[in-house]
């Protein structure tokens, strides 16, 4: 049963009212909540007991699979390995995501390490929310792990945010991409007091005319930290282009820096970077149409965030 903090998790991490319709796994403090598998998508506990596997049918279109981790146990950080086998010529979403409710003063955490492989032809969209809740004083932590393989003609589309109230993040994101494949990567993280977030990625353009755009956009406020690093490195004849924007606040401090590797003559690798404050003309122009500082300043964050 879905106790009243539970709900309200699982509505910020993943849109959930309840429990989902069709395939889905819900882990509740390092433990199983429920499952569900369809015709075309099963779910599976590994042999290591730590994550599970998911295996989707080749040929399988226009379906999703929940997989949320919720964490409320005082002084749990909570480790998972996830597996995910998308068969060739399908087309899914996987909503992840995980949220943590801090109700004392121990420290709560979650590393969750998900590793795809998306087979010939397939397409997959993956969309990942990260949150913390609570009026705890325990430092709230999420390490997230993502380790993507991409056959040939491949599509993988991320959307990997940080929403709020998470003092401490390490992600890493790692791809590798096939011949004809692409691949977009969306992160968007804001922070806040004296959080602290980190983004590694490395993206291996391995195979001939394989694409790879990573987008960047980060909201720095109070005294808080981020760090962006970007690494392209292209082994083939492929294209990939970095996109890195910061808006800083108050006392906020962010380094990004994007790498270009072109290791093949005909590799194509482009880069962009901007870090500023919010534009005087935009807060003034919100503020003539009735909107308070406040309310002008967080309009902008949310269109920026997007």
């Amino acid at each position: 049963m879905l106790d009243a903090i539970d709900k309200e998790l699982l509505k910020k991490v993943a849109e959930l009212e309840g429990i989902p319709k069709g395939a889905y796994n819900i882990r509740k403090n390092g433990k199983l909540l429920n499952r569900e598998v369809s015709a075309n998508i099963n779910i599976e506990t590994n042999p290591q007991g730590n994550g599970i596997i998911i295996t989707i049918k080749p040929g399988t279109k226009n379906e999703s699979v929940h997989i949320p981790v919720i964490v409320s146990q005082a002084g749990l950080n909570d480790v998972v390995y996830n597996n995910f086998i998308i068969g060739e010529d399908s087309d899914v979403t996987i909503i992840a995501g995980c949220g943590i409710h801090c109700g004392s003063s121990k420290d709560q955490g979650h590393e969750g390490i998900h590793e795809f492989r998306v087979g010939r032809n397939a397409k997959m969209k993956y969309v990942e929310k990260h949150v913390a809740l609570g009026d705890g004083k325990g430092k709230r932590s999420l390490n997230p792990t993502t380790k993507v393989f991409l056959e040939q003609d491949a599509y993988a589309e991320m959307e990997l945010s940080q929403i709020g109230g998470v003092d401490s993040a390490n992600r890493l994101n790692e791809a590798e991409l096939g011949a004809g494949s692409s691949m977009l990567i969306t992160e968007r993280v804001m922070t806040d007091g004296n959080q602290i977030a980190t983004s590694r990625n490395q993206i291996i353009l391995k195979g001939d005319n394989c694409k790879a755009n990573m987008i960047s956009r980060s909201v720095i406020k109070g005294d808080s930290i981020q760090n962006f690093y970007a690494t392209l490195d292209a082994q083939a004849k492929c294209f990939g282009h970095i996109e890195c924007d910061a808006i800083i606040m108050d006392n906020g401090r962010n380094e990004t820096i994007p790498a270009l590797k072109a290791g093949h003559p005909d590799a194509e690798l482009t880069h962009e970077a901007s870090i500023g404050k919010i534009a005087n003309d935009q807060l003034m122009k919100l503020m003539s149409l009735g909107l308070t500082y406040d309310e002008a300043v967080n309009r902008i964050i949310q269109g920026f965030l997007k």
